[in-house]
């Protein structure tokens, strides 16, 4: 195909998804402004379907931009300087991208309520160190594209009736039927707003500083054009697309997963890959798993989805003791067609979301898990039901502290309990990230979140880079232990072929203290068995029922030792993971 057929083809792409997105309005020329604002005049590049983007070798680490900060006397570093002499000096060869959460002007919501997505926030330096970032490691940045700050010029514009922003915002009456409307939030969803036009009812989806954006208004669309096409010159290499799920607003309907939502991701993705074919989408919809699911499309719209499920089973399967609801899930998740895969985590910014749980565990297991986190210090998030009740929508607490013991209360085993999780998510399917606080086994912060009055603050500590420093030099510190642990594992599976995002898993039966999976490499030549004692107790495997082949030698890729010729079984200590390999 020439350059000139794939641009005509391009064209053609935009105008489709605007057709549906907007069928009542004149597509040529948006689809020409479109063109214009992304350069496709001057070069597209030229796409090809179902292509990973990733190996075994990609692992993310999520951030904050000033999660470590040099306040030491004399040092003038910037807190993304400081970022990026952390990342090269501990963590270089080991992960290979970094997630830096909101880094633009904000006004609360640390960082989701944006003043100006075209800024970098002076607190934590500028365009060339995140550029500088993006040299060294993949960047994946936050699209925070469903709402801006109230404090935002398009807001204050808003109010003056003046471009631009007078017709960039969601409004409602009180009288409208907005029962359905589906939210994560207890606060009210209209806010009241003095403008030169009026008293206006503005529709806010999860505070009164988050302004809601009116993507029914095609300039709207045009804005966030233009911000990708800049995020992408200075480096951003993955798309969060942050609260895309609420995007489309119909009066007298739940305002989620609206096709037209669904369109614009499509039409991101379309305008993203053209534009960089290395470039990577993922959306951020934390809601229940086969709603989440949708989100792949026909691997047309992301190309990875938030495995939102994974940590509040993961974390009932450690305290409960029982894999039940585990493997049920990973049992039910389809694989992933190739060009898309599954973005696991166990801990983040946020807390630990219930409503991905919703349908996999029972209210009263949720309960208990609940009760079982607020005894070990953590704070519960709570959203508003339609009859007016609420329910627990996110558990606030360090992964760290949230597996210091069980639904039986504390014990000595939290560290490997800690450990077997991030064991368990480094091999399921998918592309693997982890928390800087989890990196760092970093305990709950009650200190920033009464201060901040917001219960997330609890997993949002800021390091000084001294005593971090200190604390990974210290031989009897556990945040050492676990820092080098991770990345001892995370080493470890780099190496693997039957680690990649998209090769073959089986979920294994060997009761409900054990939780194990099969993967196999795309080239069929590794095959791994990820055995994990999620109990207090420790476990015995006939190796017969593992059926590993007899005439293939085995080892455990994580202690480095071969099953030997004459074992009959295989031990587990408390918590311990094995991966078995018939590749060393």
């Amino acid at each position: 195909m020439t350059d000139q057929a794939v641009f005509d083809a391009l064209k053609q792409r935009i105008a489709e998804h605007l057709e549906l997105i907007y069928p009542n309005h004149g597509r040529e020329p948006l689809v020409d402004e479109i063109v214009r604002i992304m350069g496709f005049e001057h070069f597209v590049d030229k796409v090809k379907p179902h292509e990973n983007q990733w190996d075994q070798r990609d692992v993310l680490m999520i951030t904050y931009g000033d999660s470590i900060v040099d306040k030491a006397e004399g040092s003038e570093e910037n807190p993304l300087k400081t970022l990026h002499r952390f990342l090269n000096e501990h963590l270089a060869g080991v992960v290979s991208g970094v997630h830096i959460l909101p880094f633009y002007p904000w006004t609360s919501d640390d960082g989701f309520s944006v003043i100006n997505y075209l800024q970098v926030n002076e607190s934590l330096g500028n365009w060339s160190d995140i550029q500088a970032i993006s040299h060294d490691f993949r960047l994946m940045a936050d699209l925070v594209i469903n709402h801006c700050s109230s404090r935002s010029l398009w807001f204050e514009n808003f109010k003056q009736g003046k471009e631009p922003g007078a017709d960039y915002f969601v409004c409602a009456s009180p009288d409208d039927d907005l029962s359905a409307v589906v939210r994560p939030r207890t606060s009210d969803l209209l806010r009241e707003v003095e403008t030169l036009d009026g008293l206006k009812h503005v529709w806010c989806t999860f505070s009164h500083d988050q302004v809601d954006l009116n993507f029914a208004n095609p300039k709207v669309l045009l804005e966030f054009v233009l911000i990708i096409r800049q995020y992408i010159d200075y480096g951003v290499d993955i798309f969060r697309l942050d609260a895309v799920a609420f995007l489309w607003k119909e009066i007298g309907g739940p305002c989620v997963h609206l096709a037209q939502t669904h369109e614009v991701v499509k039409l991101i993705r379309t305008l993203v890959e053209h534009y960089r074919s290395s470039t990577i989408i993922i959306t951020e919809t934390n809601v229940p798993n086969r709603e989440n699911l949708s989100y792949f499309g026909n691997a047309n719209e992301a190309h990875l989805v938030y495995n939102f499920s994974l940590p509040p089973l993961l974390l009932n399967t450690l305290v409960s003791g029982n894999c039940r609801h585990l493997k049920t899930w990973m049992m039910s998740m389809p694989p992933a067609q190739q060009g898309t895969t599954y973005f696991n985590f166990v801990a983040s910014h946020d807390g630990i979301g219930l409503r991905p749980a919703e349908g996999l565990l029972s209210d009263a297991e949720i309960d208990d898990l609940v009760q079982t986190m607020q005894t070990f210090g953590g704070a519960v998030s709570w959203r508003k039901m339609s009859d007016g009740g609420q329910r627990p929508y996110e558990l606030n607490i360090s992964l760290f502290d949230a597996l210091q013991g069980t639904v039986a209360g504390k014990d000595d085993f939290g560290e490997q309990r800690f450990i077997c999780a991030h064991a368990i998510m480094l091999a399921v399917e998918g592309l693997p990230a982890l928390y800087i606080h989890s990196l760092l086994g970093t305990r709950n912060d009650y200190y920033r979140m009464e201060h901040s009055g917001h219960n997330r603050a609890i997993n949002r500590h800021q390091w000084l880079a001294g005593e971090l420093e200190q604390a990974l030099a210290t031989e009897n510190s556990h945040h050492r232990r676990v820092f080098e642990e991770l990345k001892r594992l995370i080493s470890i599976r780099s190496k693997q072929p039957a680690f990649h995002p998209n090769a073959t898993q089986f979920t294994l039966h060997f009761g409900l203290e054990i939780f194990g999976f099969w993967r196999q490499s795309l080239m069929r030549d590794q095959s791994i068995f990820c055995i994990s004692n999620i109990s207090l107790n420790p476990q015995s495997i006939a190796l017969a029922d593992i059926n590993l082949i007899n005439t293939d030698t085995w080892y455990d890729l994580i202690s480095g030792e071969p099953i030997v010729e004459d074992q009959q079984t295989l031990e587990l200590e408390p918590y311990q993971t094995v991966w078995l390999s018939n590749a060393q």
